[in-house]
């Protein structure tokens, strides 16, 4: 059974896993252009595993930032994982210390939509199904950034392709996914009301303070508009 479910999670990580493919080899290539070899890349992918991090350190490196300019900012941009991991854990009650960890360790923003889409299914998760959703995910990045880093080295510009914009066209797609499967199953009203709080407390935040900080913050309003509605 906990074979299966893994297989399960796996099977229905496979839409991630092919987009990783070409993020993971456009993140390589911009990353060889900033100067770092193709097992640099996958040592950074390994440690820390997070394509929007992964693409802010190879302009970071580009532009010789210091490194607590880098470890600051890629901390802030992962801050979100945070309220991620809070959530995911009302998902698996029960769970051990390890298993936890594990979950909370590979957990993406990719794989995160693809246990709320799962949730939406059924409310009884198995933890094997969930480390199959990360696992599938976590080695087709890795193998795609490091064929990335090696093609990389053959291509003098890759900013003029747009390959930095890869990762925001795929968070694009899985948002569209994300919200017609929500769309199905929720309450417009409430869903609306949602998406509203959070796109003008970010243009608001973000008056104020950097992006990153206004993601966290903006999320953080959403969550506790979607429990008022929800209440309510």
């Amino acid at each position: 059974m906990e074979k299966g479910e893994f297989l399960k999670g796996a099977k229905a990580s496979l839409p991630t896993a092919v987009g990783y493919v070409s993020i993971g080899i456009a993140c390589g290539v911009v990353g060889a252009s900033s100067g770092l070899s193709a097992w640099e890349m996958g040592l950074m992918s390994i440690f820390i595993y997070a394509g929007s991090a992964q693409f802010a350190f190879a302009a970071l490196a580009l532009a010789n930032a210091d490194l607590v300019s880098i470890v600051i900012t890629i901390f802030l941009i992962n801050l979100r994982h945070l309220l991620m991991s809070l959530h995911v854990t009302t998902l698996f009650k029960g769970i051990s210390l390890r298993e936890g960890i594990a979950i909370g360790t590979l957990l993406t923003d990719e794989s995160y939509g693809v246990l709320l889409g799962e949730n939406v299914r059924r409310e009884n998760i198995p933890v094997a199904w969930m480390h199959g959703n990360n696992v599938l995910a976590y080695l087709t990045w890795i193998l795609a950034v490091i064929l990335g880093a090696m093609v990389g080295s053959y291509i003098p510009d890759p900013y003029v392709l747009g390959l930095d914009f890869a990762l925001v066209a795929m968070f694009v797609s899985i948002f569209e996914s994300q919200l017609s499967g929500m769309l199905r199953w929720l309450n417009r009203t409430p869903l609306i009301l949602l998406l509203a709080a959070v796109t003008l407390s970010y243009l608001v935040l973000t008056i104020f303070l950097s992006e990153a900080m206004a993601v966290l913050g903006a999320t953080l309003i959403g969550c506790t508009v979607g429990v008022i509605s929800n209440d309510n």
